[in-house]
Order: C-alpha cells, then sequence, then structure tokens
C-alpha cells in the first residue's frame, strides 16, 4: 500500500531534527537516492497500480519529491546561518587583517617599458599596431612571394571569416588588390613598417612592440604567441654601420650589467637587402652548449637589414633618395638573458609564485 502522508510528515521530521551537515547528507540519501531511496521506491510499486490510480498518485509522488528536496535546501542553508554564527562568536575583531597584496608589472611588461624608454632615448617614435591584420600587410607589402613557406598553414594563424572585416588600403602599387587578402594574425611585427608609413614622410625612427603568433611546437626558447619590438629609419644616406650602431647601443644601454657578446651574421629575409641575424651569447651555459641554445652558444635575438627598395615603395618611398634599415627584436629571449630565466614557457605559465619574483 502507497501511503504517501505518512513518508510526507516522516521526511519532513527526520529532515528538521538534523544538526550537522552530515547527518543531514544521510537522510536525503534515504529520502532521495536514485537507487534505494523511499521516494523511488514508491515510483516502483505504481506499476502494480490500475492505470486510474497510478495517473492520480504519480503526480503526487513527484510532487512530494519536490517537497523533500525543498525542505533539505532549506535545511541546508539554515545549518550553514548557524555555522556561520557560531564561527562569529569565536572571532576576534582586534586581530589586525592580511594585507592587500600589491601587482607588479609582468617580467616582459618591465623589459619592454624599458627598451621603450631606450629608444625614446635614441630618437624613436613608438607606434602600436593591430594584431590581427591581412596578408598584404603581413606578406605581400613586405616583398613576401606568393609561394613562400612562411604563407602556409603550418607556420601562419588564418582568421576564418575574413569577410566580417574589411580593412582598407591605398597602395602605390596596382599589383596588390587588398580585397583579395585574407585575414591572419600577424606573424611579425614588421606590418607597423608600411602602416606606419602611410601618414609619414621621411625621415623617421619608429618602433613598434607587441605580439606575436606562429604555428609552431614549443620548446624551452620558442613558443606560439611571444612578443617582438619592431624598429626601422628611414632617411637620406642610411647604412650598414647605422643600424649596427644602433643595435650595438640599445645592448649596452639594456645589458650594462651583464658580459653579452653580440654576433652579425648574414642571413635572407625578404623584405632586407642585405639581411642578418643579431646573436647574443648563451649565458645560461657560459657559450658551452644547452637545450636552451640548442647547444650552438648563441641565442637568436634579432633579424635585421637595409630595408628592400621594393618595401620602400610599397610605403610610398623613393628608394632613389632614401634608404633605410630595420630590425625586429624577439622580446621574450632578450627577457630570458635579462632576468636568468632557462625555459620560455614560465613567462606564460600563470604561476605567480614565478611572476612574483619579479
Amino acid at each position: 500500500m502507497i501511503d504517501i502522508k505518512k513518508l510526507n510528515q516522516d521526511s519532513e521530521n527526520e529532515i528538521k531534527s538534523v544538526k550537522t551537515a552530515d547527518e543531514l547528507f544521510v537522510v536525503e540519501k534515504k529520502y532521495l537516492a536514485r537507487g534505494d531511496g523511499e521516494v523511488v521506491k514508491l515510483l516502483r510499486q505504481l506499476k502494480d497500480l490500475p492505470v486510474e490510480e497510478k495517473r492520480k498518485i504519480g503526480p503526487e509522488i513527484q510532487e512530494l519529491k519536490k517537497y523533500i528536496e525543498d525542505l533539505v535546501n532549506r535545511r541546508r542553508s539554515e545549518l550553514a546561518d548557524e555555522a556561520q554564527k557560531e564561527s562569529e562568536k569565536y572571532f576576534d575583531r582586534s586581530l589586525p587583517g592580511k594585507p592587500v597584496g600589491r601587482g607588479t608589472a609582468h617580467p616582459i611588461s618591465q623589459f619592454m617599458d624599458r627598451a621603450e624608454d631606450i629608444f625614446t632615448r635614441l630618437g624613436f617614435e613608438t607606434v602600436d599596431e593591430r594584431e590581427v591584420d591581412n596578408e598584404f600587410y603581413n606578406f605581400d607589402a613586405l616583398n613576401t612571394p606568393k609561394d613562400h613557406p612562411a604563407r602556409d598553414i603550418q607556420d601562419t594563424y588564418y582568421v576564418m571569416n575574413p569577410e566580417s572585416w574589411s580593412l582598407k588600403h591605398q597602395s602605390n602599387d596596382t599589383r596588390y588588390k587588398i580585397q583579395d587578402t585574407r585575414l591572419l594574425l600577424r606573424t611579425h611585427t614588421s606590418t607597423a613598417q608600411i602602416r606606419a608609413m602611410k601618414d609619414r614622410k621621411p625621415p623617421v625612427r619608429i618602433i613598434s612592440p607587441g605580439r606575436v603568433f606562429r604555428h609552431e611546437a614549443t620548446d624551452a626558447s620558442h613558443e606560439t604567441t611571444f612578443n617582438q619590438l619592431e624598429g626601422f629609419v628611414v632617411d637620406k644616406n642610411i647604412r650598414v654601420s647605422d643600424l649596427i650602431g644602433t643595435i650595438k647601443e640599445f645592448f649596452a644601454r639594456m645589458y650594462y650589467d651583464k658580459d653579452i657578446k653580440l654576433r652579425v651574421r648574414p642571413h635572407f629575409f625578404p623584405f632586407v637587402e642585405p639581411g642578418m641575424e643579431i646573436d647574443i651569447s648563451c649565458i645560461f651555459c657560459n657559450q658551452k652548449g644547452c637545450s636552451v641554445c640548442k647547444h650552438s652558444g648563441w641565442l637568436e635575438s634579432a633579424g635585421s637589414g637595409m630595408i628592400h627598395p621594393e618595401v620602400l615603395n610599397n610605403m610610398g618611398v623613393d628608394p632613389k633618395i632614401y634608404s633605410g634599415f630595420a630590425f625586429g627584436f624577439g622580446i621574450d629571449r632578450m627577457v630570458m638573458v635579462y632576468y636568468g630565466i632557462d625555459d620560455i614557457r614560465l613567462l606564460y605559465s600563470g604561476d605567480l609564485r614565478f611572476i612574483k619574483q619579479f
């Protein structure tokens, strides 16, 4: 026989009489457990009843279940309030509170600010540019061929719906049609070269720091998201010696308290001619070879070179009158050297125990 009223009264009495959260859990399980709870047992008895009684008693059992759930939740809140009041009896309001922790800038932000300050003193203007751009600014305007491997999806993150964002461009070269290019996450801060020169005329000295994105495997010295600092100068009679002198001056001011060696070696970049890599000596192994420097004793820190005449044309600058140099620092690796961090992934770990050291 199904006695809903008795189960209703029994459950109400038991729930109201519990004194702790553990006791309430036991009572809740007794009545509402899916396998052998009292309410489930009532539902199982329905199969032996005539159809008319099922239609009448079934909804009543569901109402009982809802009623017991409400009683349990209400009693749980009451017990929590009672526990709070009990704990307040032993709370000493005269004790001093915990001091509020002070936040600090991330080590990358600290380094970037210092780098910007150095270049500002050298006469450079800072320009911020967008992180989502199109193929024209990221590749075409920088003299990167259509079949260059850097354009592959294995190396570059492309935006799936480029039609949702319109980017206007005014180019002096009719070979480039901006409406035909795809959107992407910029792979270098060199995009700033063309954009910054749209409303400027030589002479210019510009730096543009920011995040860049590349689809590559991560290790102790590589990340898919990292920071670069682009710098370029356009003026009359700019030479390679001006480029090397600027970079040496920056490193001398930034790493004034460290024994850092620089190495300049030839390298190909489509947007500079000639191109060169700037390496710094590995401080983690004293150039003996380690996992950070790939056992070479050197860390790649910057790509650089004299701006290609084709890129100057895309800037709206006459390469017969003006010349220029450009460089792109890998800020994250330079931060590693500056602070003695042997794994680039720590910078993006979000571990406050690590971040608070700076």
